[in-house]
This record gives C-alpha cells, structure tokens and sequence, in this order.
C-alpha cells in the first residue's frame, strides 16, 4: 500500500525519502514507536517497506486488533511481505479459512502428541547440550540455532540428529527469514529475496518428497503428525497445504525458539541469583523423568522465561489490513488501512508495570501478577483466533532444554563487552551472545 491521502489526518514522525522510517525501525525499533507514542500519542502513521500503517500503540489498541470482535483485520494483509516465502501458511489465512486450517494442525497438538514430543526431544537435547564446549567460550546464539534446527529436525521431521541434510536446511530456513525483510522486494540476481526464493525451493522440494511414506507409515514426528492430521468431521491438508503450513512452522518454531533461549541464558549469566533459584527448582525434581509434574514444578523458569520475553518479545509488532473502515479511539480509519499492535512498548509501559525496565520475574508471581493488569498487557505471542498455536509447545521445550542444562552446568558471560540485540525481524545479539559453560559436579 502506498500513501494514502485519507491517512492525512494521522501524525506521525517524517519518513526519509525512498526508505520511509524502514531502516530506523531495522535499527532501532523500539526507540522509533516509543518515541513516536510519547510525541503524537498512542495513534499514528509510519512507512516500512513502502507502505503506510498506523499504529495502535496501548494496550486497548492491541486488544481491538488481535481479538477483531468485528472481524475487520486481516493477517494475511497485515503480513503482506510474506506472501511470497511463506504463502498460505497459517498466519497467513483469515476469517473462516483461518480457523478451518487451525482446527486441522490442533490434531498434532494433542496431549499424547504432545507428551510424544517431549520424550524424543529430551532424548535430543541431552545429546545435543552434551556436545557443546566446556569451560571454554563459545557463542550461544549460533550454537542454540543449530541446536534448535537439530533438535527440530528430530522432534519435527523424525530425522536423526547428525543428518548431513541438517546444515543445509539451516542455511535455507536463514535465507527465508532475510529474503522476508529485505527492503528490495524484487527477486533480482544476487539479492536477498532471490536466494530466498531458492532456499524455499529446496525445503518445499524436501517436505514433499516426504509426505507418501509419513502418510503411508505415521510417526512421532510433527510432520507425520501433520500429513495424518484431520479435524473432527474428517478433513484433511492436500500435499501442497502440509508443504505451505510446515515451512511456515519450522522458520517460526526455530527462530522463535532460538531466541528465547539466547534472551533466557543472557539473564542467567546477567544475573546470576535468578540462575541459583532455577538451578535450586531444578534440583528439587532430582534425576526424575521430565514429565507433567516436573513441568509444572518450574514456576521459577516459567518467570524467567516470561520476564525474557516481557523485555524482548519474538514478535515486537503485529500487523494487520482493515477490510473495511473502523473507527478507533475517536479517530475514523479507511478500508484498506494497515495497522500495528506493538507489544514490545506495552511490554514496557509502565501503565502495566512497576519499574518495566528492570528485570524483575517475580512481577509474574502470584502475589504480584503484573502481567494481569490489561488483557493484553502481556501478549508476547499475540492474542485471539491467530494466538500462536505452538505456545504450550514452546514452553514445554524451554523447560526442557534448562532443565537438561542446569542439571550439568552454570551459565557465565565469557567477556565483559556490552550486548547490543538487533529486535527485528527476530531479537538476536548481534555479537552471538559469547558465554561458558562451568561443570557443577564432577
């Protein structure tokens, strides 16, 4: 969408010629909507990418979008620069479509699917966590994104661990995520999106040679679980919606994943009296299986997970397309309007949160339960029909992997430089996150 006259009566901070405000938010996203809020107020217009929205920028504004009790907004709309690595994925389909194919992927979500899951990912990571360095620096960013695309490979395309397609996919799903931002939107030679366009070629390429023998034999496996998935009356993905839906799922599960890791071990290592409650909560299950009681016993973990993603959230925005015009906070909007929930801001807005940017996870404790002041004040992997449906699952994975870690390891910064985090499209540290892990016993 290019600049609309009817957006004329939004304010907004001026766009630099050809780019807009597209490199600022690349460089410092959060800066940008939070100055933006503080001049004009919670409603105004930007340009990313070549195209205007406006932003919705509190918590009442995020809720309007993400629960569309009139059913205006569209992900697909929204989410526009994605069409074209990623098309009819599930983020990428609205209204009854939209909950039609949902219905479908709940089936590979199902509790004994689930536990599943658990049991071939522990086995995974306990290998994998044991071949990381010892006492010697390493950087966890890269490491946990090979990780967790080996650890992916085996809990979601049944592969083994060490299988030589591994670095390859890696490199592919990498090339997708860059290809999906880049500012030219043009497959030209020798550019971004062009090199996207070929990784998805491999991965789809990949996924479909494998649907005949997973519908034929079955599996453990999130993928065999997705090519046998049916809702309750019956109905079923054709082999090009199980390709679109899974390289949607994987380029979301590994990144997301990754980084919630990365932002988790810096806290460890920042703040090392939180890493000693979770190594106590770990060792009070003992040598026990990691099970459903296990799980609910890591409240500390959960916090810290929750408070890693309160100060750097997978998805800091979540754009939509109006269908048709709406009116919000006083304010009359046109058909066809891009607009923007902000998490990251209202993840700091101190309407919602006592001293927000200090890391503090026992805001998330009972007795506290900050994260409880708005609907929406907490909403790291959004809200309503396009909530992110692998929530339990990725929780259940991060108290996973701590579990198998503390179990064996502290966590400590290898060096004393500062981290500098680039926020979009995916929070990552832009130096790997250089840590070491220290033995506990032994």
């Amino acid at each position: 969408m290019t600049y609309a006259p009817a957006l004329d009566h939004i304010p907004g901070p001026p766009p630099k010629p050809l780019v807009g405000h597209t490199l600022d938010l690349l460089r410092d996203s959060y800066g940008l909507h939070k100055r933006a809020a503080e001049q004009y107020g919670p409603i105004y217009k930007t340009k990313v990418l070549g195209r205007w929205s406006v932003a919705l920028n509190n918590a009442d504004g995020l809720e309007y979008i993400l629960s569309d009790p009139d059913r205006i907004f569209s992900s697909a709309g929204g989410w526009n620069m994605l069409h074209t690595i990623f098309p009819r994925g599930l983020m990428l389909r609205d209204f009854d479509d939209h909950r039609a194919h949902r219905r479908i992927m709940q089936a590979a979500f199902r509790k004994p699917v689930m536990d599943a899951y658990r049991d071939r990912m522990t086995e995974t990571l306990d290998r994998l966590i044991g071949d990381w360095p010892v006492e010697q620096p390493f950087k966890f960013y890269p490491a946990v994104k090979t990780m967790t695309l080996q650890m992916g490979g085996a809990v979601f395309m049944g592969l083994p661990v060490d299988d030589p397609r591994v670095p390859q996919l890696n490199h592919a799903f990498e090339a997708e995520v860059a290809a999906s931002i880049s500012p030219i939107r043009k497959p030209l030679p020798f550019t971004k999106l062009r090199r996207g366009m070929r990784a998805r070629e491999y991965l789809t390429g990949t996924f479909r040679d494998m649907i005949p023998e997973r519908r034929k034999t079955g599996g453990d496996d999130f993928f065999s679980q997705m090519c046998l998935a049916q809702d309750e009356d019956g109905n079923a993905w054709t082999d090009e919606e199980i390709v679109n839906h899974f390289n949607f799922l994987m380029m979301a599960a590994h990144d997301t994943t990754a980084a919630s890791l990365t932002k988790m071990i810096w806290a460890m290592a920042t703040y090392p009296e939180w890493q000693n409650r979770m190594i106590a909560e770990v060792d009070a299950l003992g040598e026990t299986p990691i099970d459903d009681e296990a799980m609910a016993a890591l409240n500390v973990t959960e916090r810290v997970f929750k408070e890693s993603l309160r100060l750097m959230p997978p998805a800091p925005f979540i754009p939509r397309q109006a269908t048709r015009a709406f009116s919000f906070g006083g304010v009359d909007f046109p058909a066809g309007t891009g607009v923007v929930g902000a998490p990251c801001t209202i993840l700091r807005s101190s309407d919602h949160w006592t001293r927000p940017d200090t890391f503090d996870p026992d805001r998330f404790a009972p007795d506290r339960a900050e994260d409880q002041s708005h609907r929406y004040a907490w909403a790291p992997f959004g809200g309503g029909a396009h909530k992110c449906i692998g929530l339990h699952f990725a929780t259940m994975q991060v108290k996973v992997f701590m579990t198998l870690l503390l179990r064996r390891y502290r966590v400590a910064h290898a060096d004393n430089a500062p981290i500098t985090w680039q926020r979009v499209p995916i929070p990552y540290p832009k130096n790997g996150l250089p840590i070491r892990l220290i033995p506990r016993k032994g």
